[in-house]
Order: C-alpha cells, then structure tokens, then sequence
C-alpha cells in the first residue's frame, strides 16, 4: 500500500498543498508549528478514523475558511484508487474511486496506516482508556465490520446511562432496564472476544520485537483484563449500583490491556525508556498485523519519532519497516542522516517543497 499523491485545501495552516511522495522513505522536516504533522493527519485522516492527536473536525479547518478539502491518491489491491474528505460546516463528506460514501467510516480497511508519535507513550503511562482505543482503532482497520459494532454498543451505552439518570425520579422506567442490558450484552460481548483474539496476535508480535530492541534483556507480556466475564450476570448483580452512581459500571468499555516486563506492571515499573520500547515493539506488531490480514504492508506515518529514540531503536525500526512507505517528521534533516534513496522535503509556512532533487 502506498500514497501515490495528497492534496490539501484549506486544512489547518495548509493553504494549497499538493504532495507526490516517494514510495520508500520519506523524510519532512522543518521548524515547529510549520505544519510538518498536520501533512501526516491529513494522511491518516483517509483511514476513515479521527485526528490522532484528539482535535474536533472543526479544529481541521484553517482559520476564516469555510471548510477543508483532502485529496488522496494511492495505490492498494494491486490497482490506483482514490479518495476525498471534504469537512464543512461540522460534517465530513467522504467519496472512493468517485463514489459517495454514506460517511467517512465507509473509508475503513480500504487505506491502512500506522501512526506513531511521542504522544503515544500515554499507551503505557496513562488510563486503560487509551488502550482501550489502541486496540479499537487497529481492529477498525482489520475488521470494517468493526466500526458499527462499537458504534452501535457506544450508542446503546449512552442510552442505558440516560435511563440510569432518569430511574431515581421515575422508579417504574427500570423495568425497562434489562431491554438495554440485552443490547449491551449481545454487542459488547463481541467487542470483548474480538479484543482478545486480536491481543493474542498482537502479544506474540509485540513479544518477539521487544525481545529485539531488549537484546533479550526481559519479556513483554500483554494480558486482556476483563471487568466481567459474564457480562448478563454482573450487569444484573451491579444494577442498583449503576443507578446509584448514573452510568454502567461493567462491559466493555471499562476494560484493559494490561503491559507487563517480566510479569510486573509496565506503567508503575517501566522506565521511559522501556516505555518508549514497548509503545514501538506494540506500533510494529500492529503493522505487522495488518499486513498479515491484508496482504499489504501498511503505510506508517512517524511524527517527531527519531528524536526520542537511541541509534539502536533508530535502527530497529527503520529495517523493520524497510519495505514499507514510511512518512518521517523531524525538526533537522540531519536526524535522517543514514537514510538513503528516500524523498527530502521542508515544510515551511505551510508549504511543502522537495529539499533535494529527487530521482526517479
């Protein structure tokens, strides 16, 4: 899979971009704030997900603009496709080979990328939420079908929370309860299985990569922590709880995946250096995966990585994705120094330009 073209229009402090990458390494480098990772979320956009760094669309759209257009051409399942994202006035109207899609979630598994940026280390140090939509997100890609299944459980859980808050003022609605309960169980049920067949996979990659940035020096082990495992039963035992407190208590959405070296707890016994190790062992077996399910190596999109690792995960990393379209941001293009044959390019004030002649 490979980004063959990208044009923005109007999308954050790019005016006019139109960028024909190279279908190896390449490197975008440029000062702060001068747009080098809104270029590599415009990209991810086209996954059919959010921005990655937790923006509202409407923080998408370049100031006094009306709305954002985004063009992407790429080459996937053995043929060139291409797909366009228009945000307007709060809506996003997405199309693929020409044909309007009933939203952008239609774009999911037919553009895969992995993104991968300091921020993710929060994979590791903060609340099972972010592990949670670590692992969401990836099966989104894998499985299409995915997406409605966990749109279609949030939707039934905001339901369920509303009647909770209602029951204490209108005591007759709970007998209403155990038709959303029904609803809860059969979905997220599912969500929970897909989770942990996903993470047995997930687990015995990440292992084996961290084994190698380690240099065998401990083992990474990933463990899905359930808060039910009967679902029907703890909802009904945990009833008059979830309406003392006004939300549900138990499912899939108050799950985890929990990261342990050598069997103790990642996030309260890692180092940050450890940290940064396991987020890049875990970013790696999800590439891994995807091409595993796919036939396709994913692209991977790197966002001000290289300045946060030492020369030996530098180098891990950039054999590992040696036959992958890879998209690195930097602040120095000495910090790529040793990649060779790739594109160069700056980012200046939104703008986009080749830094060097680029051979074809």
């Amino acid at each position: 899979m490979k980004i063959l073209s990208l044009t923005c229009r109007s999308y954050r402090n790019l005016g006019e971009v139109r960028f024909e990458p190279r279908s190896g390494v390449n490197v975008i480098w440029g000062e702060n704030a001068q747009g080098k990772t809104n270029l590599l979320e415009a990209m991810w956009l086209f996954t059919g997900g959010h921005s990655f760094r937790g923006a509202k669309d409407s923080e998408l759209v370049q100031h006094e603009a009306a709305g954002t257009q985004l063009e992407l051409g790429f080459y996937s399942e053995e043929r060139e496709q291409s797909a366009s994202l228009t945000i307007e006035g709060g809506r996003r109207h997405a199309q693929l080979n020409g044909i309007d899609l009933r939203s952008s979630n239609g774009l999911v598994g037919h553009f895969c990328a992995v993104i991968f940026s300091p921020e993710h280390i929060s994979l590791v140090r903060e609340g099972p939420a972010n592990r949670r939509n670590f692992l969401d997100a990836a099966l989104c890609q894998l499985k299409p079908g995915y997406v409605r299944l966990l749109n279609r459980y949030q939707h039934t859980l905001l339901q369920r929370n509303a009647l909770l808050k209602d029951i204490p003022r209108h005591r007759e609605l709970a007998d209403t309860l155990p038709i959303w309960d029904a609803r809860i169980v059969q979905d997220g049920t599912q969500i929970a299985a897909h989770r942990k067949q996903y993470l047995t996979r997930l687990s015995t990659a990440a292992a084996a990569v961290y084994n190698g940035l380690s240099h065998g020096k401990e083992q990474l082990g990933l463990v899905y922590l359930s808060t039910a495992d009967d679902l029907a039963g703890a909802l009904r035992e945990g009833r008059e709880r979830d309406i003392r407190q006004g939300f549900t208590g138990v499912g899939p959405h108050r799950d985890d995946m929990e990261i342990l070296l050598d069997g103790s707890s990642a996030r309260s016994y890692g180092s940050q250096g450890q940290k940064r190790s396991i987020v890049l062992a875990l970013k790696l077996a999800e590439a891994a995966m995807l091409e595993e399910t796919t036939g396709e190596k994913p692209v991977v999109l790197l966002d001000d990585v290289l300045s946060e690792l030492d020369s030996s995960r530098q180098d891990y990393l950039l054999n590992h994705l040696s036959d992958c379209q890879v998209f690195i941001t930097c602040c120095e293009p000495e910090q790529a120094q040793s990649l060779r044959g790739g594109g160069l390019y700056r980012v200046e004030n939104g703008c986009v330009c080749p830094a060097r002649p680029n051979p074809a």
